[in-house]
């Protein structure tokens, strides 16, 4: 491993600029994915088992929201509820589709006994699309370990990120 007393100043900007362009590439798939899906959030992790057995906690689940398709009973959605942070992943349970073309839909995890009315804000019996972030289109199991992991150990997640700043700029280019 290198010190920064042993690089010139050359070396060192190159390292920097090489840290910038790796993180703004990271930003650029990130933005071109929101454009392709048509959700502000094209990759969530499944945090609780609330969806099990179609989903366990850490899967990886890849999202598209395009406004034309309609939503069905027995779709996957993920959606955000006003006063909450963190979206919700459950099935559609029931539509209703007026003729104006208003949807309301009510949700459910497969594995909780009763409708989500309860998490949803006061008042609230029913979402509309407005609401939805995405629909479950694919997934990879587990891989979204890591972000739980980062989130309940919060010194092993600054700590990752810092081997992998100082790697990235005290790596020397052959």
């Amino acid at each position: 491993m290198l010190s920064f007393k042993k690089m010139n100043k050359r070396q060192l900007y190159y390292q920097v600029l090489n840290f910038a362009m790796i993180v703004s590439s990271a930003l650029m798939i990130w933005k071109g994915l929101i454009v392709l899906t048509g959700s502000e959030s094209p990759i969530v992790v499944v945090l609780k088992g609330s969806m099990e057995p179609a989903f366990h906690r850490g899967d990886l689940l890849f999202l598209t929201n395009f406004r034309e398709d309609p939503i069905r009973a027995g779709e996957i959605v993920v959606f955000k509820v006003e006063g909450r942070d963190i979206p919700i992943v459950h099935r559609v349970i029931k539509v209703h589709e007026k003729d104006n073309g208003d949807i309301k839909f009510l949700t459910k995890g497969d594995n909780n006994e009763v409708d989500d009315r309860g998490l949803y804000k006061e008042g609230q019996n029913w979402l509309e699309k407005k609401d939805v972030v995405g629909r479950a289109r694919g997934l990879l199991p587990y891989v979204g370990m890591v972000t739980i992991i980062m989130n309940d150990y919060p010194k092993f997640k600054y700590a990752l990120l810092a081997v992998m700043g100082a790697y990235v700029l005290l790596k020397r280019e052959s």
